[in-house]
């Protein structure tokens, strides 16, 4: 994870990105339910390498983690709700559904939407609009 390189992302963009903070409005509940997630994870697979780095990086470089982390919550969720803060679109209040992958079962694919002629829609459809342009500009300029 790079800071700053994007929007953040889970679970790092809690505990050592600056900018999550400002992305997600229900910053404290989502830095919570990620580290209950991966205690979750960790249980799940207690041998998985990168989730060991995951886990000590997080450790070693943030209090908050700790707390959290020897809180020993776990937590599994197929639905909610996302409140999000991005700088092109504003605020997002957004229903969240969570699937797994049949083909394979260690992937989520996270489905996110908002209920017809509300902010977050309207919000979408900006977001929508914006980011096909990025992706022009970019096929433009070879990067």
């Amino acid at each position: 994870m790079r800071p700053g390189s994007g929007p953040p992302t889970p679970p790092g963009s809690f505990y050592l990105d600056p900018s999550g903070r400002e992305f997600f409005v229900d910053f404290d509940r989502m830095a919570m339910d990620a580290a209950a997630m991966l205690r979750l994870e960790a249980g799940r697979n207690p041998h998985d390498r990168d989730l060991i780095i995951l886990v000590g990086e997080l450790s070693t470089q943030s209090e908050l983690f700790r707390r959290h982390w020897a809180s020993q919550n776990i937590r599994f969720h197929r639905s909610g709700r996302k409140r999000l803060r991005h700088p092109a679109v504003g605020e997002l209040d957004l229903d969240v559904e969570a699937t797994q992958l049949p083909a394979d079962p260690e992937l989520q694919l996270d489905i996110y939407t908002a209920a017809r002629g509300t902010q977050a829609a309207d919000g979408l459809e900006l977001f929508a609009t914006w980011a096909a342009a990025r992706i022009a500009e970019a096929a433009d300029t070879g990067s």
